[in-house]
């Protein structure tokens, strides 16, 4: 037995040379220190981020008034936008830009030159803001597609709230929805700070916008077709192109075959996947009853990682395929969501796809730390939908999973012989996949020593380090995968907050979303060794405990279980249920289930015409509207 001291500019690591876990950990250190870093050249869609276009509308009468007021209502846009570009980032991290209107807007000619200007630069979201009254009609937003809001001053001196009344009716009158953002209490008029309940409807409304500005004119990408029947991989255009503003791309999963065999991937890239893949993810058991050779598992492990690459590939394109010959394969098909059919037709034969769809969902891979490119399991295109949505809203990976099974604490003590404490005590879901999560959801990354997940700048060598050893791959089950390949397996770890989404297609009405936030839960060891091996040990766990409300579909565990739409969701880090809500309203899109708290829920101001009740409303105004880009 020796010791050996590693020094690093922060600290000792003492490493028990001939123990597992010392060779474990050491393997960890050099992975957190010299091998993951950010990747800043990460291939992506063709695009610019959206900007946010500030419009300061002012009361056009001269020789007084306007003048007296010129000042103050163009610090209004810029604290507007100071508070913007200094809390909200890009899903490159890069802080968003805002684009200020030239000159104070008064009347129709400076509401087209700012149109311009907002054209021209890129803008995609529309934020007006006065401290005063304005000519209504004159000043407001009119472009058709844009996600508009308003925020009117509250306060005394001059009637920025009028403004903001006289104007949102407006939009109403002419079908043009906007959100009305207004302060909570009276400010005086010199006063440059944004309450924190604007601040709130102001950022939540601008994530929201941004969400849909950017998601405009990309695709969807099927890599195959409907899997074993289910409904969410009849993929329908109608909704992608009418609530979207996405188009549909397909290839046949033939197209990987031919890739594969003809060598349509850099091969440099490959090799470094590779040795990457061997080092890094490790096999777990084989529980099959006659486990392959290993001859047969390597070249399975090349296979699946070809599989990963070439997905990528197709999803955003390869300039470096151009080179060796190959530039229709190196354009890809600007994909910012794609699904992966698998079964059954090519997993009864080929390797499964659940490296593929962890890795490329995760945060990391052999290149380094980077954006995830989103894959849905099984091209459940309405499960991708919502993982779009919590993407462009976190910028963090998120975790494709069958809605499993509900465990009631009665089941629980019978089964494991234990009662279920804690967040768990009224019982949990099991989100499990076929192998496929992103493994950002093992729940080792940390921040302040609590388990959590970041957006790709944020996370440390170490915290991927983290992420893959507690990740085994064990071989697929070929109960399910003929065709062999393996599986991502862990166990999430830690207590994070977590909201679950899903986006159905009801015959009659259109798409609706639903929604729960709660909790993860880590379960006892022994009791999550019973629960899952009744499952499935070779695939990823994750245990969620929703908030309940003690009413409908969240009077109890059970019923938010029953009330699903579907098999599948998709988890998002944190609560963002209000930021949903915000953005299913930008889209047109009602929703029929959430556990959000009224009092966070914000919408356009014309909701408020169709009701009291906000669901029902929801619905009427999302009908009445229609799809934004129809």
């Amino acid at each position: 037995m020796g010791i050996i001291f590693l020094q690093t500019i922060a600290q000792f690591i003492i490493f028990v040379e001939h123990f597992s876990d010392g060779k474990q950990f050491l393997k960890t250190y050099n992975m957190a220190n010299n091998e993951l870093r950010i990747n800043d050249h990460y291939q992506t869609i063709i695009g610019e981020f959206p900007k946010v276009g500030i419009r300061p509308a002012i009361d056009g009468r001269m020789n007084g008034v306007r003048e007296s007021l010129e000042d103050q209502t163009m610090k209004m846009a810029k604290i507007a936008a100071s508070l913007i570009s200094s809390n909200l980032k890009y899903p490159n991290g890069k802080s968003v830009e805002c684009i200020i209107s030239d000159t104070c807007i008064g009347g129709v000619a400076e509401a087209a030159m700012s149109a311009e200007k907002f054209r021209k630069n890129g803008v995609g979201v529309s934020l007006t803001v006065t401290p005063c009254w304005c000519y209504g009609s004159e000043t407001i937003d009119m472009d058709t597609d844009m996600p508009k809001a308003i925020w009117g001053f509250n306060g005394t001196e001059r009637p920025g709230a009028v403004y903001l009344a006289a104007a949102l009716a407006g939009h109403t009158m002419k079908g043009l929805p906007a959100f009305g953002i207004y302060g909570h209490n009276v400010q005086d008029s010199g006063d440059q700070i944004i309450p924190d309940d604007v601040s709130e409807k102001m950022l939540r409304f601008v994530k929201a916008a941004l969400a849909a500005s950017y998601m405009k004119g990309k695709s969807y990408l099927s890599m195959g077709s409907v899997s074993m029947g289910i409904a969410g991989s009849i993929v329908k255009e109608d909704f992608f192109q009418e609530y979207l503003g996405m188009r549909n791309e397909y290839i046949d999963l033939s197209e990987f075959n031919r890739r594969i065999n003809e060598e349509i991937f850099d091969k440099e890239e490959y090799k470094k996947a590779l040795e990457w893949t061997k080092k890094n993810c490790k096999e777990g058991k084989d529980l099959n009853t006659k486990p392959k050779t290993r001859k047969q598992k390597d070249a399975e492990w090349e296979t699946v990682v070809k599989m990963a690459i070439i997905a990528r590939d197709l999803m955003v394109g390869n300039p470096k395929l151009k080179k060796l010959g190959f530039g229709e394969e190196a354009l890809g098909h600007n994909a910012i969501l794609s699904g992966f059919q698998g079964q059954r037709q090519w997993t009864d034969h080929m390797p499964n796809g659940d490296f593929l769809e962890a890795i490329l969902c995760s945060s990391f891979d052999w290149n380094g730390i980077r954006p995830p490119y989103l894959v849905a399991t099984e091209n459940d295109a309405m499960n991708g939908v919502p993982m779009l949505f919590g993407y462009l809203l976190t910028n963090t990976a998120q975790m494709f999973s069958d809605i499993r099974t509900y465990w009631s604490p009665d089941a629980i003590k019978r089964v494991t012989k234990i009662k279920p404490t804690g967040l768990a005590s009224n019982g949990v879901i099991h989100l499990i996949n076929s192998g496929a999560s992103a493994l950002d959801f093992s729940g080792r990354q940390t921040k302040k020593g609590k388990s959590c997940i970041k957006p790709f700048w944020e996370i440390t060598g170490k915290d991927a380090a983290e992420c893959l050893a507690a990740t085994q791959w064990p071989a697929a089950d070929r109960g399910y995968f003929r065709g062999g390949g393996f599986s991502s397996q862990f166990d999430t770890k830690g207590i994070m907050p977590a909201t679950i989404s899903r986006v159905n297609l009801v015959k009659g009405l259109g798409p609706v979303l639903q929604l729960a936030e709660g909790f993860t839960v880590e379960l006892p060891e022994k009791m999550n060794k019973i629960l899952t091996d009744r499952t499935n040990p070779t695939w990823p766990t994750t245990w969620f405990a929703p908030r309940l409300t003690g009413k409908g579909a969240f009077a109890d565990v059970y019923s938010v279980m029953a009330n699903w739409g579907a098999n599948h969701c998709s988890s998002s880090y944190g609560h963002i249920g209000a930021d949903l809500i915000t953005l299913a309203s930008v889209l047109r899109i009602p929703v029929c289930m959430h556990n959000v708290d009224e009092n966070k829920i914000f919408r356009p101001s014309a909701w408020s015409a169709f009701g009291m009740e906000k669901e029902g409303a929801d619905y009427r105004a999302c009908q009445t509207y229609g799809p934004v880009y129809k």
